[in-house]
């Protein structure tokens, strides 16, 4: 476990404090940042988590920025955690090249071709290093978790849900990438990070993944909100897929479709306090078992 946590900013928001760590991956092998938004309530104890995977281009700043979700989740007494979506400066050459893969778009798996396994390692940093150092260092109980996501976190939010249910107790997502192995930002990430064996990206594929689950893994619901203005709706996104996928299984979906609105933060903000509330839901219904 990284021993080196260093807080990077801290500010006062809602009664609570917005954070900006860094510290020494042993799962990246670089430095990782990420953000925590503590509500006034974690002073007291530890409180239940949520933590969102943003999308291509994105960092751990941007949800915490944009989003508008640190006042309710003050109010529901949420910790809000957001990492960063890619390895940064390790230097690999084309890591730049594209806005869609490399930096700032790491999807949310562990590479299994050079020269991207040395350090884009996002699932195993996310599930084997991340939890356990908020565990260990913040008032976050996480036993308490839920998980959503935007676009590429989106997809990073169904595919880690799905592939580790006992970790994330509840699961939501804005915009998501559905079926990546039908669209081509899934087939170029996937191709790169994993190789040209198509078998091996049904493993990071959510519709795939829920086709192939032996039991609704979520009996509470999944949410997703899709914008219909949303450009990459039609060659990107699939959620109708999704939604044929979890049908076939009676995995309960809400699956809300939105009028005009379209990719941006400002569908996200739409929809924000809907999201923090299935995810509150979920997790108080634990406390009271």
């Amino acid at each position: 476990m990284s021993d080196d946590l260093k807080l990077l900013s801290e500010h006062r928001c809602f009664g609570g404090v917005q954070r900006f760590y860094e510290h020494a991956s042993r799962e990246i092998g670089l430095p990782m940042r990420f953000s925590v938004f503590l509500p006034p309530q974690a002073e007291g104890g530890t409180v239940p988590g949520l933590m969102y995977l943003a999308g291509l281009t994105c960092n751990e700043e941007t949800f915490m920025t944009k989003a508008g979700a640190q006042r309710l989740a003050a109010d529901l007494g949420m910790a809000l955690i957001a990492p960063d979506t890619s390895p940064r400066g390790a230097n690999v050459a084309g890591e730049s090249a594209s806005w869609d893969f490399g930096v700032g778009a790491g999807f949310y798996l562990d590479a299994t071709e050079a020269p991207w396994a040395s350090h884009w390692r996002m699932e195993s940093y996310l599930v084997k290093e991340l939890l356990p150092l908020l565990a260990a260092r913040l008032p976050i109980d996480i036993t308490r978790l839920g998980l959503f996501g935007h676009s590429m976190g989106g997809h990073g939010a169904l595919t880690l849900a799905l592939r580790h249910p006992g970790v994330f107790k509840s699961v939501s997502a804005l915009a998501p990438i559905c079926a990546p192995t039908q669209c081509p930002w899934g087939e170029k990430a996937f191709t790169g990070y994993l190789g040209a064996d198509r078998s091996r990206w049904i493993e990071h594929d959510a519709t795939q993944l829920m086709q192939h689950q032996p039991v609704a893994p979520y009996p509470a619901g999944i949410l997703i909100d899709q914008g219909l203005a949303d450009k990459f709706l039609a060659e990107q996104l699939h959620p109708d897929l999704f939604e044929a996928a979890c049908a076939g299984l009676g995995q309960p979906l809400t699956l809300r479709r939105h009028a005009g609105y379209d990719h941006g933060y400002y569908f996200i903000q739409s929809f924000m306090a809907d999201h923090l509330r299935h995810h509150e839901a979920a997790l108080t219904d634990i406390i009271v078992r």
